[in-house]
């Protein structure tokens, strides 16, 4: 019987850590990519367009993300298309993530006076020169706390792509555990990870923050 040492598990946990990472970057890369088009044509105040991106972020963000990984995963496979646990979790977790951007960064824009528009457009400027110039600078400060805020949230939402087969931190914790019997050193480590993942985000938000308001009140 093979025998694992602390380091054993330690090592095999980074390991995962890695895929962790690298799937929160794709989902939040992913989601970016898809949610600021998104966000553009809801600001053109088209009603058909609205009702469509409306009912996109009502479908992802009111159904469980595990439900969203299943279906990725083993729905598609009804229609014969072989996907693997990778490319159904990095589906899966950028639309769910796209859904909460679209609203973070729409609500953000929607958040600032209405003066702002009709200023720009006393001043000649068209609606693309206005949201570059003027709205966007803006909504950026109000924007980047939650945003990052959420990129936490998407962390931890990958440990639910073990349930599909994909190898990240939570499921290596239960395969190791499941050789050592050793819950509580693996799972606590396991937990140390996700915080050490998670923790300098939080700060890094709460600096920004702090930052964008100190330059807001100069």
């Amino acid at each position: 019987m093979t025998t694992f040492t602390d380091w054993d598990i330690l090592r095999n946990l980074l390991l995962a850590a890695r895929w962790t990472l690298l799937l929160s970057l794709t989902a939040f890369c992913g989601g970016t990519v898809v949610a600021l088009p998104l966000v553009m044509l809801r600001l053109t105040g088209r009603r058909w367009p609205n009702r469509l991106i409306r009912g996109y972020i009502e479908l992802f963000q009111g159904t469980p993300l595990l439900m969203q990984l299943f279906l990725a995963f083993f729905g598609v496979a009804l229609f014969g298309v072989d996907v693997s646990p990778w490319t159904a979790a990095s589906l899966a977790l950028t639309f769910y993530t796209s859904a909460f951007l679209v609203d973070i960064w729409h609500g953000s824009i929607r958040a600032l006076p209405k003066g702002q528009w009709e200023a720009s457009r006393c001043l000649g400027l068209n609606f693309t020169q206005t949201l570059y110039r003027v709205i966007l600078p803006q909504a950026l400060r109000i924007a980047i706390a939650p945003t990052v805020g959420f990129a936490v949230q998407v962390v931890k939402g990958t440990a639910l792509a073990s349930i599909i087969g994909f190898v990240e931190l939570t499921k290596a914790g239960t395969i190791l555990n499941n050789v050592t019997y050793q819950p509580f050193k693996v799972f606590g480590l396991v937990a140390l990870g996700y915080f050490l993942m998670c923790y300098p985000l939080s700060r890094y938000s709460q600096y920004l923050e702090k930052k964008f308001n100190a330059a807001h009140h100069h």
